[in-house]
């Protein structure tokens, strides 16, 4: 920046010029007119007429050279040097003109005309000495030269009256150029504060820019982030009614966690900057990718909903290659959420939300694809929001109640189990799942209560039951992080006198994934009093070898698309390699799912024993269990 200081001086010097040095030549131009008219009758022509419209002629010649338009802006420093090195000499030699001019007319005419000469020289000098004060070197050299000469021809001519008066005009001289001296450094010291003032600003407007840019760019990746994802979002959507049609795709990775603590957090952070730039790779020339915050990015894309979706679903596709991340190769999936404006939402908000519902639901029921967001999903939001509101005022204790669906041992054909479903028939919503029953008391803050009366359900269900009947009972994700819920499970069954071992406590693979550690630590709890720990759909998560040896794990349940699938060969071959898997560990493996004679038949002859599903008995009450163990 001090190399941008200095080129700057130089041109404000000549800017300055170029008001000042037209003006001294029309005087100059003026002084030597009226000179020579003075001179006219008793000088000869040449002096009166010839050489003062030759020197009136070189004056108006500069006047136009100084006074022509020029761009401040575009005028190179070397220009501005070279011009002012050049003023120099050139005001040398024309002061030299004017000079010799004036005194070869002080060779004719009366005392008043010579009085004239001498007024001319001294009006002259000064005024060029304070047209150039922006360019003292030139000033002094003139003043110098002019004043000099002009002694020593007062000396020469020997008049008393001309040496006082060439001495007297000699130390003002001086004194006007101390001055001017004094002001040109004045005119320095200001152009560098000005300097310093201009770079100043750019620094800070340049930090600005650097903090704005920081405080919309993801660290990790270099994308732009959440704040910027949002904020493009709204400059489209300044002019409502106006706005262009676009839509935004909402993309979670599948299986990042797992990956993040098997390999660590550094490995995990190349990861996700590799999958940042393989979705900007896909997305270039077609939409505007952001890191949202961990594993979720955003793109914005100037088209329809359907291009959006075709585009996301490249993107899911992309981030499934795997990725070497040094000596060590590792694959996630993807799975993303159309939202358009402005069908979908008339704001940020509103369309966020809606792409993110579609996202909730791709990894729910489409896991690794793409979905968008329709009136289906409308309908389903609506549904979800007089669920929240029947749920606000629901009495819990007569209207969620458990149902129960038995586990049984094929090789005797006998229930070992039962698992404790929820069932809410809402007089507001009517009947609602067990899956948005506790994602909604999630949202409303009530899923601990909502959960610990369940559970009280539970075990006074298993109190009626015969004794060697285990009972089975889900927790969610929100469960697992609330170490207070897991303290009133364990107080309840310490309170309630049930044996431990009857308990068994399933999590899914997907409601781990949120906080692993924590989700170990609560699960390590409920297996010392002496529950049993079950990984329920086991095979759509994923889980890795590493994960399953961390968790404190007794039962692995199958989840029911293998058993969908369980006369394909393949599939066949998945399932002796997870039952393998499951004895190498010591874990007992059910499968869900079973529907029909054929499946059951399958399973039984891979040498699976514990089987649940439709065929052998749906979720029935309390009351049926007991005729089911008899029978």
């Amino acid at each position: 920046m001090e190399q941008d200081e200095q080129v700057e001086f130089p041109v404000a010097q000549y800017l300055r010029l170029r008001r000042h040095i037209p003006p001294l030549y029309g005087v100059l131009a003026v002084n030597a007119a009226a000179l020579a008219f003075t001179h006219r009758h008793t000088a000869p022509l040449f002096l009166t007429l010839t050489i003062p419209c030759l020197l009136v002629l070189a004056c108006l010649q500069r006047i136009h050279v100084w006074a022509r338009p020029m761009d401040p802006e575009a005028i190179p420093v070397a220009y501005a040097r070279r011009i002012m090195r050049r003023t120099t000499w050139l005001g040398i030699a024309m002061a030299l003109g004017f000079l010799i001019w004036a005194l070869v007319l002080d060779q004719y005419g009366t005392a008043e005309q010579k009085g004239h000469v001498v007024v001319f020289i001294a009006a002259t000098v000064l005024a060029c000495i304070f047209c150039l004060t922006h360019l003292p070197s030139a000033a002094t050299a003139i003043g110098v030269v002019v004043v000099g000469l002009f002694t020593l021809y007062c000396v020469a001519e020997g008049g008393e009256e001309r040496i006082a008066m060439a001495f007297s005009i000699a130390p003002v001289t001086a004194l006007i150029l101390f001055v001017i001296r004094d002001s040109f450094a004045s005119f320095v010291h200001l152009e560098e504060s000005r300097s310093a003032l201009i770079v100043g600003r750019y620094q800070a407007e340049r930090l600005e820019a650097e903090s704005a840019s920081l405080a919309r760019t993801d660290a990790l990746t270099q994308l732009p982030n959440r704040r910027q994802f949002f904020e493009d979002m709204a400059r489209r959507l300044e002019s409502p009614g106006q706005a262009s049609p676009f839509s935004i795709g909402l993309l979670d990775l599948d299986g990042f966690k797992p990956i993040n603590d098997t390999h660590g957090h550094a490995q995990g952070d190349r990861l996700l900057q590799a999958i940042g730039t393989r979705i900007a790779a896909v997305c270039e020339g077609k939409g505007a990718v952001s890191r949202l915050g961990g594993d979720e990015f955003g793109v914005i894309v100037p088209a329809g909903i359907d291009m959006a979706q075709t585009l996301m679903q490249q993107v899911c596709l992309a981030v499934q290659e795997p990725v070497e991340l040094g000596d060590t190769v590792v694959s996630v999936g993807a799975s993303a959420g159309v939202a358009a404006y402005p069908e979908s939402g008339q704001n940020a908000n509103d369309l966020f939300d809606r792409a993110d519902f579609a996202l909730y639901h791709a990894k729910r029921h489409a896991r690794g694809n793409c979905l968008k967001f329709s009136q289906e999903f409308e309908k389903l939001i609506r549904a979800d929001h007089l669920v929240a509101a029947a749920l606000q005022t629901a009495d819990l204790q007569s209207e969620v109640t458990l149902a129960f669906q038995p586990i049984y041992d094929i090789e005797q054909m006998v229930p070992v189990a039962v698992e404790a479903l929820a069932r809410w028939r809402s007089p507001v919503a009517g009947r609602v799942t067990p899956e948005v029953l506790m994602s909604c008391a999630e949202k409303l803050g009530i899923l601990r209560l909502l959960t610990l009366h369940l559970f009280d359900q539970a075990v006074a269900s298993a109190d009626v039951l015969p004794r060697h009947l285990r009972m089975s009972f889900n927790l969610s994700a929100g469960d697992l992080t609330n170490p207070q819920t897991v303290s009133g499970i364990l107080e309840r069954i310490d309170q309630s006198g049930i044996d431990p071992h009857r308990l068994v406590f399933e999590v899914t693979e997907n409601s781990l994934i949120s906080n692993f550690d924590a989700a170990v630590r609560e699960l390590q709890r409920l297996r010392d009093c002496g529950a049993r720990i079950a990984l329920d759909d086991f095979g759509t998560g994923f889980s890795t070898f590493n994960s399953l040896q961390r968790l404190p794990l007794d039962i692995l349940k199958i989840d029911k698309s293998f058993a969908d699938r369980v006369t394909d060969l393949a599939c066949r071959r998945v399932l002796n390699g997870i039952r393998s898997l499951a004895a190498s560990m010591s874990l007992n493996c059910v499968i869900e799912g079973v529907e029909n004679e054929e499946q059951l038949r399958a399973v039984r002859a891979l040498g699976f024993r514990f089987v649940q599903g439709f065929h052998l008995a749906p979720p029935i009450p309390l009351g049926d269990v007991a005729g089911l163990v008899e029978v």
